[in-house]
């Protein structure tokens, strides 16, 4: 295609918007579930949605710059990338640099804000899948050498993840990074052996933590213990049994009211449910569930193999969080401790879906047309 062809390509504009209407509801939704908490606790009911707003324009700065690059421009930065999410995740583990909180050490300090090494390791992860994938082309078939190393970067990042300790985002990454192999044309062989291969580390991993065991117990049947693993569990079911179809209505959420942890974070879909009702939570859902078909169709119309594997990656990843954030507050998974992309509390996670959703969009910029 000349440069003046490319130059009348426009990009997704049905994705830019579901992504503006997502993070236009984090913005009203963070407020609504912060408010009371951010009073009691420090004096200003403004006090988180000044921060989310912080990391919302930092995520849209970044959205705007990644659109503006050409995407192919990441081939060459992807081991660079690499090296350095790398190096993020070494430092969070070293004392004074890594923060710790509840029993894990995720974040490191950058002055008033925090960043989590993990939430780059998705992008950048899927970024080498994607770039590996255009090199391996030719000999995916090939243990050797068209898997065996993306099984070893792969397990590299696992292995920090893990040790942070961070479960439910190594199983992310994880089962996107499969995902994305599989759909490249791997032997499904190689991926089957290689989970049974990990199978017995991570019923381990699960066993050795007395926290994770109780999530499975509690997800099993939270009301057993609905004082103290299945609290979080069935405060969340309350939450939407009492929003019943059309909510109480917007800020009118009982169970935000020191009842429900993490209302403005983990637990965010469950305010939707209250205060929105069924209408606003499938709202929500149905959002998302236009990101994911604009980001598979940009994946399909991508103009080469690097963009489709990339744009997949991406739309993957997302959609993953969202479901798995969204089936934790509806009790069709164990709790994991996962943000509902662009809706949560900004910080690491809003950032970097941000990131990930400019490249997107350059993709479906340079794409052929639907």
């Amino acid at each position: 295609m000349s440069s003046s062809n490319n130059k009348q390509q426009h990009f997704d504009t049905l994705l830019a918007l579901t992504l503006g209407a997502l993070v236009i509801t984090g913005i009203v939704m963070v407020y609504s579930a912060s408010a009371v908490y951010a009073q009691e606790e420090y004096q200003d009911s403004l006090y988180f949605l000044k921060r989310h707003l912080v990391w919302v324009l930092l995520g849209s700065g970044i959205l705007v710059a990644a659109l503006k690059v050409d995407y192919h421009k990441l081939h060459a930065l992807t081991y660079p990338a690499m090296a350095l999410t790398l190096l993020l995740l070494l430092m969070v583990m070293l004392p004074g640099l890594g923060m710790e909180a509840g029993g894990a050490r995720r974040w490191l300090s950058l002055g008033p804000l925090t960043f989590q090494p993990s939430e780059l390791a998705k992008f950048t992860v899927i970024l080498f899948i994607a770039r590996s994938m255009v090199k391996r082309a030719d000999k995916l078939r090939d243990f050797a050498y068209g898997y065996l190393p993306n099984l070893i970067v792969l397990g590299i990042f696992f292995t920090l993840i893990l040790l942070q300790p961070d479960f439910g985002t190594a199983m992310i990454i994880s089962l996107v990074a499969f995902t994305m192999l599989f759909v490249a044309g791997v032997r499904p062989k190689f991926l089957f052996y290689s989970v049974l291969a990990v199978l017995p580390f991570l019923i381990t991993a699960i066993l050795s933590h007395q926290y994770r065991t109780r999530r499975i117990l509690a997800f099993l049947d939270p009301w057993q213990d609905r004082a103290d693993s299945g609290f979080q569990a069935v405060q969340s079911f309350l939450a939407f049994g009492q929003g019943g179809i059309w909510g109480l209505g917007l800020g009118d959420s009982r169970q935000k009211l020191f009842y429900l942890p993490e209302a403005h974070t983990d637990f965010i879909y469950s305010v939707i449910g209250e205060e929105l009702g069924i209408i606003g939570a499938l709202g929500v859902l149905v959002l998302f569930g236009v990101l994911l078909w604009r980001g598979f169709s940009t994946a399909l119309r991508a103009r080469d193999l690097f963009g489709t594997h990339l744009a997949f990656g991406i739309t993957l990843v997302i959609g993953v969080q969202a479901l798995t954030n969204m089936g934790v507050a509806t009790g069709i998974l164990p709790t994991k401790g996962l943000t509902l992309p662009f809706i949560s509390l900004g910080g690491s996670s809003l950032v970097v879906s941000m990131l990930s959703m400019g490249v997107l969009l350059n993709i479906s910029e340079h794409a052929t047309r639907a």
